[in-house]
Order: structure tokens, then sequence, then C-alpha cells
């Protein structure tokens, strides 16, 4: 089965947006390069008109991660405010969406994107989607749930150097102690600090 890894881009306070779900400054670091991301992208991702370019380090580190995602799973609050990437995911071949409402009627009937309502129906779908592929958990609400749920082996955090003060956290509502490993991936790339931490069972 895949690995599950819980993933996004965060403020150095723990947010992933701000109350407004504006992501502000923390995706500076998607243009402050000269290396391309994607290098055919049929959805503007950035969702700025601008072709995602990184410096090569980060490069280096993002593709190989990206090539190893099968299914994303992410909320309905995320699938709306990017309007699903028109069915067009950066990564992956699938998407899970966690939503108490179906799939929006004739939304891209091509896209394989799954509509489940609780968590543990998402990693069940993603698992059979993904094969041996990598399962992307966006962070934030439902994220955190399937970390509580015991259901995410590590988290990835594209660290910026950023603080927010209040907004979307990275882990959303969840409640209680979980502890990570050490990082056990640490790059340091510009104006962006990679890292993974697998998280201890």
């Amino acid at each position: 089965m895949g690995t599950v890894i819980m993933h996004n881009v965060v403020s150095v306070d723990g947010f992933i947006a701000d109350r407004n779900d504006d992501v502000g400054p923390l995706h500076d670091w998607y243009f402050n390069g000269d290396t391309p991301l994607i290098e055919d992208a049929g959805y503007d991702h950035s969702g700025s008109g601008n072709r995602i370019k990184v410096s090569r380090i980060s490069a280096e580190y993002v593709r190989p991660m990206w090539a190893s995602i099968g299914v994303i799973i992410m909320g309905r609050n995320l699938f709306d405010l990017v309007n699903g990437w028109e069915g067009s995911p950066p990564a992956g071949d699938h998407v899970v969406v966690v939503s108490h409402r179906p799939k929006p009627e004739g939304w891209h009937p091509e896209a394989s994107y799954h509509f489940v309502d609780d968590v543990t129906a998402a990693i069940d779908k993603a698992q059979e989607l993904a094969g041996d592929r990598t399962i992307a958990v966006n962070a934030g609400e439902v994220g955190g749930q399937i970390l509580a749920a015991g259901l995410v082996d590590e988290v990835a955090m594209d660290l910026v150097p950023v603080v927010f003060g209040s907004g979307k956290r990275f882990f959303g509502p969840v409640e209680g102690q979980h502890l990570l490993e050490d990082p056990h991936v640490v790059i340091q790339g510009e104006g962006v600090l990679h890292l993974k931490f697998r998280v201890r069972r």
C-alpha cells in the first residue's frame, strides 16, 4: 500500500492560509526561481497567471515527490476554492474529496474525482486507486482528521518565513498529542525550508 503523506505549504506559526482562505505570500517561493516545476500544466495551479518556477534545489526535491503521488485527498472547502483544479490536479491521476455533498452535476465528467463522506472512506478509496504510489493528503481540517485517526505515515511541510498570527491551521482542529520523529528530510530552498517527518507509532 502507498505511503500516506500529509502535506502543505505552511507559515512558521503553523497556518496554511488566513481566515479568508488567502495564502498571501506563502506561495511566493513558487515564483522566485528559474526552474519550471511543471513542464506542461493544463491548469494554472498558482491561480496567478504566472508559470511556476522555483529554485533548482526546490525543484530537485518537489519534482520526484510530486511524481510519486498517485492520489490526492482534499476537503470540500479546497475543492470549492480552486474548483477542483478544473479536473487537472497538480500531481497524481486521481483525487478523493471528503464531502457530505456530491460532485457538482456535470463537473468535468472525464476527471477521476471521487467524493466520499468521511476520512476513513477517503483513505480506503485512495489506497484502492493508488496501489503502491503515494497518497498526498492536503493539510487542514481533513488532514488533521486523518492524522488523528492514525492514518498518516509522514508529515511534509514547505515552511516559509511568514508569520500569519491567525488563520487556517496546518493540522486543523486536531486534539491530543501526536508525536513525530526527527525530520529525515531538511532541504533549504530559496524562501522555503522543505521538511519531512515520519509519524511516530
